[in-house]
């Protein structure tokens, strides 16, 4: 693919000229309040269905927590209509609605397992209440972005830095001793601080993200540079491969210090969609694929945890009782649900584990069904697109790869979720982005959303020209004054 005709900044032209100011802001206004009320209805109909099929009664939990939720999507829309007029009036209802049927969920599993008992007379935590805290600050840290990031390219000043904190805070798990990184249902991704946890990956892909748009951005043109041409490719030069080899290298060690296939993956596809979206070269999506393939072959062959997670993913019923057994309940779970499942409240979430987190979309098979689980899939397809629409329309090319970079992070996290849940990919430890329990998820996804609305506002607005100076008439236009000297 040749490369595109550019500006004067590398904006590509077709791009600048096709951008427009698009919908009013009172229109946006109005489209985006209709469809978070329609959110708010289909979760609270959905928390309804909920609390009638489970307990055969309606109790006091649905009016707070549908209260809840209708108040923090009031307060994160007139931020935006405030602080970004012109964002993209669709993104935020899809998160809404994600976050909503994720709570939705989250309740319906402490339904279930309010009933259940517990190994040495423990009582179920509920995590709903959680949940509504965690979405309020998720919120609040949304909207103090929105405030305090006017412009977008400002992040790219700050770069390298975030760049060094988010390989900090992506490797820092894995070297950290147990007491406070321990290790959580296989994989070393959390630290721990007394009753607080945090996982710091979920940060660590944001700021990574920031560091390599802008990295990429003014150092583009060393990746365009063509080597020599194998079957067809025009392959890079070996001295520009470093910054491939690098994430190369920190992919492979995730994958063998904390035991975190889905971090490892997230992390190096991200890179790679980068490379290609700035350079437009598919040579450096092939390279990196052979080489994240070569270093799972390697860890495979002489790490034994990474041996159970690829025994679990082609045989899982070879242990269905050890560590085959949170995908076979997975399977099962999916094949009880069949087409349209067996209704809000009436599958067995409490058969799963982690069914909260990692295997959220396994309850949302179960009891939705293949088209339930579709649809939930169309919504994060639809926010993908707006993200890449939005990508597209901005004019700095900072903004573009930015902007590209988040919006397929979340979906690429999706695909990674599902697939292990449905035994296309092996198991990964990450959560799936607004529909699973945990307080960094939330946090970190709701500053993604902020930046990408941030960009879309900058893409969407009108272009202001500056209001032309008075001409001054030319010389020869002048009236010729004869001046008498004085007597």
């Amino acid at each position: 693919m040749g490369s595109p005709v550019t500006g004067a900044e590398g904006t590509p032209l077709a791009a600048a000229s096709s951008t427009s100011p698009g919908l009013r802001p009172p229109t946006r206004r109005s489209t985006e309040l209709f469809m978070l009320a329609f959110a708010a209805t289909l979760v609270t109909g959905a928390l309804i269905l909920v609390e009638a099929n489970q307990e055969q009664e309606l109790s006091m939990r649905i009016l707070w927590l549908g209260l809840a939720y209708l108040g923090l999507l009031t307060v994160a829309h007139l931020a935006v209509r405030k602080w970004a007029p012109y964002a993209d009036p669709v993104i935020l209802p899809c998160v809404a609605l994600l976050n909503g049927l994720g709570l939705v969920m989250i309740h319906r599993i402490d339904l279930a397992m309010a009933d259940v008992k517990l190994p040495n007379n423990q009582v179920w935590s509920s995590a709903a209440p959680k949940q509504v805290l965690w979405t309020a600050i998720a919120l609040t840290l949304f909207c103090t972005v929105l405030k305090v990031l006017s412009d977008h390219r400002t992040l790219a000043r700050y770069g390298y830095t975030a760049g060094l904190l988010g390989l900090v805070a992506l490797v820092l798990p894995g070297v950290l001793p147990s007491f406070i990184a321990p290790e959580i249902n296989g994989a070393k991704i959390w630290l721990s601080f007394g009753a607080f946890s945090i996982q710091p990956g979920e940060f660590a892909k944001i700021l990574l993200m920031v560091f390599f748009a802008a990295f990429l951005v003014s150092k583009r043109d060393l990746f365009t540079i063509a080597g020599r041409r194998v079957i067809g490719l025009d392959l890079p030069r070996a001295r520009d491969l470093g910054p491939l080899i690098a994430a190369w290298a920190v992919g492979v060690s995730i994958m063998v210090l904390q035991k975190d296939l889905g971090s490892s993956l997230l992390f190096f596809g991200i890179v790679l969609v980068l490379l290609y979206v700035a350079t437009e070269r598919a040579a450096w999506v092939v390279l990196g694929v052979m080489m994240f393939c070569v270093g799972a072959v390697v860890a495979w062959k002489l790490f034994g945890h990474v041996q159970i997670r690829v025994q679990n993913w082609l045989d899982p019923f070879a242990d269905p009782s050890g560590t085959g057994y949170q995908i076979v309940q997975s399977l099962f779970g999916l094949g009880t649900g069949g087409l349209f499942g067996a209704g809000l409240g009436g599958g067995r979430p409490d058969q799963i584990p982690e069914a909260n987190t990692d295997f959220i979309t396994a309850v949302i098979g179960e009891e939705l069904g293949f088209v339930g689980l579709a649809a939930v899939l169309l919504i994060y397809t639809v926010f993908a697109m707006r993200g890449l629409r939005t990508a597209l329309s901005v004019r700095d090319t900072f903004g573009k790869l930015l902007g590209g970079g988040l919006a397929f992070a979340v979906a690429f996290q999706i695909f990674i979720v599902v697939g292990g849940v449905t035994k296309l990919i092996p198991m990964t430890g990450i959560t799936a982005p607004f529909l699973s329990k945990g307080g960094s998820s939330l946090l970190a996804n709701y500053i993604l959303v902020a930046l990408l609305l941030r960009i879309s506002d900058a893409a969407r607005a009108p272009k202001t020209t500056p209001k032309p100076r008075p001409q001054q008439p030319a010389i020869a236009d002048q009236f010729t004054v004869m001046v008498e000297r004085p007597k």
